[in-house]
């Protein structure tokens, strides 16, 4: 190995150095320019006026100041002419950079120059050039960024940016390459398939060293054949490294990877098709081998452009059972049974009565589970999204956004062949269904190799859906003489189990005719009376047989009049059973079935009792893993309303505060400190297993929906539980803190903080003061602590009680759980301050921030160039973060009426959001020549109006995306801020001239004159709310008032911040002139300085809905304060 070396002449030698004698030295990463050193330039000392011979200097002189005699160049450190010395070389860079002490990565073209004021040329930081730069796109550069320990970033300038550790998660996003990548984690953690995905948009000047390049990225020696070709470069460098791997590497997945998987695991619908056969008396071959053989079914198998089946039907035609058989004989020929197959099978089973399985959110899921856990390379889609959302990346009601685009972006992989998809019982899809149909549909009609069958109910919303071309409609009705085989043999065979009455035959043929004849159809109703004839003697048979009515509603009037009929208190026992199953949120365990039935102690507390009970309740209910099911979803349907009043005598409300009630008494008696024995204070909640049995278990259902069925309550019923000394008062004051911890342990403390806000809202300041103040003081403990608490469970008792403030109820009520070895605590604030609560996700400056119209959610932008919405009540962020942009996001509003976003970007496009889906609605708007600095809707929220560094303010047709013409010309510098009068008749703008101009909004005609009287830049324009007056602040210190009408300045100027004004907004009656100022340093009410901000959280933006402010940061996150109107004062 050559290295070069300072001489005291300030020329450069070169010295050959072998392994054990190498000293010390720095290396350099950079992108090769047109007049570089090269080896023949140092041995014939020429060069020295090459352009890069600046680079030699660089990196010689910085490798000196950090105490390095010796330093590496690629373009003059190796002697190309030599083939079998560049060979080696390419082999052995990776070590190279391995081993050296530091690694200077120079960036041309990156600089750190700023704009100067009154400059009108780009506004250029370092932080987007530094993402943009030609360093991160080029294939060796890879290897240069991963293998050595310490790598430097400098600019043009030669001025030091940062090193892989400080701007690590910059890199990763620009990358991909996972954080524990680039902070030194082995790359042999890292699948194949995942490190290839690295280099997948890098380029090399010579195709074959994209191949090359890589050598050292999988630890492989390759013999460089120039000339060879990529493609052939990259099979020799597959084949090596599949020679290289072990069994267990051929697919390996990191612990990211695997995390990843197992969040995205709600259910395995492998175990939910057993559980369904099991449920249904298993599987018979012969009740579903003639649907293989319907020329509907074929056609979808072998006609290329046939690629949506539906089979549809009546409840309790065998829809279900069709589908098990049909995934049965298309698995032996897919991955799922064949590892050396090609097409993959992946499939779900919608339950309306499972909260697990009830959602197309959850149906995405699952089928991206089986398609991952058949070809574990597909992680990568999911990986993307992951690695910055986490779990949450799979929950709340913004899940579906993102899965649906990682879901797409699977079956778009080119690696994939073909891949069959099933869904099962659609009509049982309770939440996003229509969503779930559109994505059929449009996957159906657009991926060529992708193939569905679904099913369902004959649902006319289903039919109007699924329009697809080539679509097979399979309809059981249409097809009874095939159904009423199939129900046909399902009896024989289930008939030829009947022990007890299995050696008479003629007596199994006559049962056999009765049940066909009155089964009309329906394996529901078949499977019903088999069951039940399972335990009935010879003799009566025939009798019960007799007694059974056909079709399913009166055959549960049946069933149930049976429950009735049982001895002494069964039928009671039974109606409490089934009441609280038919109003659970979701299936309940059988130790919660006991806990909230209100069964009598010496039932409720034995589960082989409870079984007991719930086997009573006819063949309504089945039991499954310890859980409770209906057995079907029409049983459900039967008992809310059919049989309501037999269920219900007194209405639902009894049952519903029994609910309630024993949800408390549960959680009191289950609750404690530490219920995991977790210990350690900082035990992280990603490595939490529940102890076996889990203490936790029995109060689940309770933590996540006592509220719930408090609400669900008639007021009268719970007049007294909610008064002061009440049992909901007793139970926060004695089990709140036990409450959140359970709450983190369940990975669901978003959940816990909305069921505070819903108990805050039903609880009266007037009739229970000290409820109400605890649970005001609950939620802002819960809102502060949450990101802690969520964290790690057992700082709830830490971290969160100790940095309370003093007068907190919470801490107060639970101090004694303070651990005794925090023996001085710190000097806390006296009262909980205006903060709510920081939002934390981006990962760079937060810009701008706005509420939606009915102060729900928030949005920021962020120079991240993500746009990020949030529920303004718990602070969780809704997913997918709003991606598009290329540059930094300067601002951003909502539309009037919610349903959109508006975003401004130093990409120079406006983007347009649905707010709901966080989709981005094409077009983009272009036209601008810079950046994008401010944007706004029009109050119809028909127009927006965008403000750039071009000097110009534009608008647009918020429906279509097009620029209403002309531009809005007359500024002489950047237009900083703009804003539409009330009635969207006048449009204003702020800039960086120091003045402020008015616009007629439908013709684009400036109204003169423009308002001077600014000493310094204009950064925010706001009219009042009925439109009369404008108010500008400015750099210059000042907030001034404008008559609208005449442009008219009105005195006196707002003078007393001692700071530039940054943003600020009149008061919703419009007679406080400007009701929030935000300064460097301070939060303002006019003049009036309201508190000092500290530097972490002194903001980069701001936005007020009713007493609420969101404060944007440079750290990347949103802070949310809430100050109480009227005077403000110390006393």
């Amino acid at each position: 190995m050559r290295l070069l070396q300072y001489n005291s002449d300030g020329n450069f030698s070169l010295t050959e150095f072998f392994d054990k004698a190498i000293p010390d030295y720095a290396i350099l990463s950079h992108r090769w320019g047109t007049e570089e050193v090269t080896f023949e330039d140092l041995q014939k000392g020429i060069g020295t006026n090459k352009a890069g011979y600046e680079k030699l200097r660089f990196c010689g002189e910085q490798a000196r100041g950090d105490g390095l005699k010796h330093f590496w160049v690629d373009t003059c450190c190796i002697d190309k002419s030599s083939s079998t010395e560049l060979a080696e070389a390419l082999n052995s860079m990776y070590r190279w950079y391995r081993d050296a002490a530091r690694c200077y990565v120079y960036l041309l073209d990156v600089s750190v120059l700023k704009r100067k004021a009154g400059d009108t040329s780009t506004e250029h930081t370092w932080g987007s050039a530094f993402r943009d730069s030609e360093w991160f796109t080029r294939g060796w550069t890879l290897q240069e960024l991963l293998a050595p320990r310490v790598v430097e970033f400098f600019s043009q300038q030669r001025r030091r940016l940062g090193d892989k550790g400080s701007l690590k998660r910059h890199i990763h996003e620009i990358t991909g390459i996972p954080v524990s990548a680039l902070e030194g984690a082995p790359l042999s953690q890292f699948g194949v398939e995942e490190r290839f995905s690295w280099a997948e948009n890098r380029q090399t000047t010579r195709p074959e060293d994209k191949a090359y390049s890589l050598l050292g990225i999988f630890g492989i020696h390759l013999l460089p054949i120039y000339g060879e070709g990529k493609e052939h470069a990259f099979k020799r460098l597959r084949k090596k490294i599949q020679k290289s791997l072990t069994v267990d590497e051929q697919n390996p997945l990191d612990p990211q990877s695997q995390s990843c998987i197992q969040d995205l695991r709600i259910t395995d619908p492998r175990e939910d098709k057993k559980r369904i056969e099991d449920t249904k008396g298993g599987l018979l071959r012969d009740s579903y081998q003639w649907i293989l053989k319907h020329p509907d079914f074929q056609q979808w198998r072998d006609d290329k452009r046939s690629r949506l089946l539906w089979i549809k039907g009546d409840p309790g035609k065998g829809k279900t059972m069709l589908i098990c058989g049909t995934l049965d004989e298309l698995s032996s020929s897919t991955k799922l049974r064949d590892k050396e197959a090609t097409t993959l099978l992946s499939y779900f089973f919608c339950q309306a009565t499972d909260d697990r399985i009830n959602n197309a959110s959850a149906a995405l899921c699952g089928l991206i589970y089986l398609l991952i856990d058949q070809q574990p390379l597909l992680i990568s889609h999911v990986r993307k999204k992951y690695d910055d959302a986490g779990k949450a990346l799979f929950e709340g009601t913004n899940a579906w956004v993102a899965l649906s685009e990682v879901f797409t972006s699977i079956l778009q992989d080119p690696r994939l062949k073909s891949i069959y998809l099933i869904i099962d019982a659609l009509d049982e899809c309770t939440v996003n269904l229509n969503q779930l149909l559109d994505l059929i549909s449009r996957t159906a009609s657009t991926s060529p190799r992708v193939k569905w069958i679904v099913s369902s109910r004959n649902e006319p919303n289903i039919e109007a859906r699924l329009r697809v071309d080539n679509t097979q409609r399979l309809s059981l009705e249409l097809n009874e003489e095939h159904v009423s085989r199939a129900i046909q043999m399902f009896i024989d065979f289930k008939v030829s189990k009947l022990r007890l009455i299995k050696d008479d035959s003629k007596l199994q043929e006559t049962v056999r005719d009765q049940i066909y004849a009155k089964a009309n159809g329906t394996f529901l109703w078949a499977a019903l009376v088999l069951k039940e004839l399972e335990s009935v003697e010879s003799w009566d048979v025939l009798d019960v047989l007799q007694d059974m009515p056909p079709e399913l509603e009166p055959l549960y009037d049946r069933m149930l009049r049976q429950v009735e009929q049982l001895q002494r208190k069964d039928p009671e026992f039974c109606r409490l059973v089934l009441s609280t199953i038919t109003l659970a949120y979701r299936p309940l365990y059988l130790l919660e079935v006991g806990a909230l039935s209100n069964l009598p102690r010496q039932i409720s507390s034995n589960i082989e009792k409870v079984v007991k009970v719930v086997n009573k309740c006819g063949s309504f209910l089945t039991i499954r893993e310890n859980r409770t099911y209906f057995i079907h979803q029409s049983a459900k349907d039967f008992l809310l309303e059919r049989a309501f009043n037999r269920i219900f005598p007194s209405g639902k409300a009894d049952v519903v505060y029994t609910m309630f009630s024993r949800s408390l008494e549960v959680m009191s008696k289950t609750f404690r400190r530490d219920m995991y024995g977790l210990h350690a204070p900082g035990f992280p909640i990603e490595k939490v297993n529940p102890p076996i049995p889990d203490p936790l278990a029995v109060a689940q259902y309770s933590c996540l929906y006592w509220v719930d069925h408090l609400l669900d309550c008639d007021r009268g019923h719970t007049t007294n539980d909610l008064k002061d000394g009440g049992s909901v008062h007793q139970f926060l004051t004695t089990s709140y803190i036990f409450w959140l911890e359970a709450h983190s342990l369940m990975k669901s403390l978003p959940d816990g903080i909305i069921m505070i806000m819903k108990l805050e809202n039903r609880i009266k300041f007037d009739k229970s003061p000290n409820v109400h103040a605890f649970i005001y003081d609950a939620k802002r403990f819960a809102l502060h602590n949450r990101l802690i608490i969520e964290q790690a469970p057992l700082q709830t008792y830490c971290s969160a009680l100790v940095f309370a403030p003093e007068k907190s109820i919470v801490r107060e009520t639970f101090k004694r759980y303070i651990p005794p070895w925090i023996q001085r605590k710190p000097r806390v604030e006296t009262y909980w301050n205006a903060m709510l609560q920081t939002l934390e996700g981006h990962t760079d400056w937060v810009y701008s921030v706005a509420f939606s119209p009915d102060g729900k959610q928030i949005v920021s932008g962020s120079w991240d160039r993500t746009v990020r919405r949030w529920d303004a009540a718990t602070g969780q962020q809704l997913l997918p973060a709003l991606e598009g942009h290329t540059n930094s996001v300067y601002s951003v509003a909502f539309s009037p009426d919610g349903k959109q976003i508006v975003s401004g970007s130093g990409d120079r496009t406006v983007r347009r959001w649905d707010a709901a889906t966080g989709q981005q609605l094409l077009p983009a708007l272009e036209g601008h020549t810079n950046s994008v600095y401010s944007v706004a809707f029009s109050p119809d929220g028909k127009q927006i109006v965008s403000g750039s560094g071009d000097r110009t303010v534009r608008r647009w047709d918020a429906a279509t995306g097009q620029q209403l013409l002309p531009a809005l010309e007359g500024h002489t510098d950047w237009v900083h801020s703009v804003a539409f009068s009330p009635d969207g008749k006048q449009i204003v703008s702020g800039s960086w001239d120091r003045t402020v101009r008015r616009w007629d909004a439908a013709t684009g005609q400036q109204l003169l004159p423009a308002l001077e009287g600014h000493t310094n830049w204009v950064y925010s324009v706001a009219f009042s709310p009925d439109g009369k007056q404008i108010v500008s602040g400015s750099w210059d210190r000042t907030v001034r008032r404008w008559d609208a009408a005449t442009g008219q300045q009105l005195l006196p100027a707002l003078e007393g911040h001692t700071d530039s004004v940054s943003s600020m907004a009149f008061s919703p009656d419009g007679k406080q002139i400007p009701t929030l100022c935000v300064s460097e340093n301070w939060l303002a009410e006019g003049i009036t300085n309201l508190l000092w901000l500290p530097p972490g959280y002194r903001p980069t933006c701001q936005a007020t809905w009713g007493g609420v402010i969101a404060l944007g940061h440079q750290s990347g996150g949103v802070s949310i304060l809430q100050l109480q109107p009227g005077p403000k004062l110390v006393t």
